[in-house]
């Protein structure tokens, strides 16, 4: 907001009567921030965007712990970032290469899923993993969940992590997400060809406003955020093409059906 308004940190600790590192340490997230203090820099930075005003004073007064607390130091934090980010997502794009959705996970296919970590998960950090990742499903079943659209490509869906069984499970509960009233399923087929950033797994998370919107990557280190504006426009780009080449949702259901069969 205060790099849109073209104004300095320093300029606008100025206007708000404390130091610089204040402001610098705020816009970072090292110190938080009041309801009244949002709305005054708005007011500073002249912002007229009262949806955008709005979602980020609300956030300010969000005080409560969610139940990914119950995880913490358990988990990496930027799992428990992720399950918070799920949380308060209004909507989901996301981009599957090699595994199921996570949301869309059963209890078999987790645990096959985290049993190929390296180095190796001890036998309670398996459990720990797998129950972290199952309550995460839960965001599905609230009174108001997130619109989801689910973009797996042919490999994920071919993929026998667990064996044949647990891969026929696993399709089975993808068919019986797909009709969800708030999740849609739609294969890319190898037929497909290429497509943007098919090397990685990417979910596109909605906030309240287009500025709290958020891209997550997933890579074999950890989990990374991206909330730049031209990050997100790119991304807006790569799935809308990638979105292109996939079924349609109905088609989507033929293909894993045949999929299952043939395990």
């Amino acid at each position: 907001m205060r790099e849109h308004a073209g104004m300095t940190v320093a300029y606008a600790a100025q206007q708000l009567g404390a130091e610089g590192a204040r402001v610098s340490n705020m816009e970072s997230g090292r110190l938080g921030v009041s309801e009244e203090r949002v709305r005054m820099l708005a007011a500073i930075y002249s912002c007229g965007d009262q949806a955008y005003v709005d979602a980020l004073a609300a956030m300010a007064t969000e005080r409560g712990r969610g139940w990914w607390e119950e995880y913490r130091e358990r988990m990496a934090v930027d799992a428990l970032d992720l399950a918070e980010l799920e949380f308060h997502a209004v909507s989901l794009r996301a981009v599957q290469i090699m595994h199921v959705p996570g949301f869309l996970q059963t209890e078999e296919y987790a645990n096959a899923v985290f049993a190929t970590a390296e180095p190796a998960l001890t036998p309670t950090q398996l459990r720990i993993s797998v129950s972290y990742r199952l309550k995460r499903r839960e965001v599905l079943d609230r009174d108001d969940p997130p619109q989801c659209t689910f973009l797996i490509h042919e490999s994920a869906l071919r993929m026998e992590f667990g064996g044949p069984k647990v891969a026929r499970g696993q399709l089975e509960r993808l068919l019986e997400a797909s009709e969800r009233d708030n999740v849609t399923v739609r294969a890319i087929p190898f037929s497909a060809g290429g497509f943007p950033h098919a090397g990685a797994s990417v979910a596109y998370v909605c906030g309240v406003v287009p500025q709290l919107d958020t891209v997550q990557l997933d890579a074999p280190t950890g989990v990374t955020f991206l909330d730049g504006e031209t990050h997100l426009t790119n991304y807006r780009r790569i799935l809308d093409r990638t979105e292109g080449l996939a079924l349609t949702p109905e088609d989507t259901r033929d293909f894993i059906h045949a999929i299952a069969q043939r395990l």
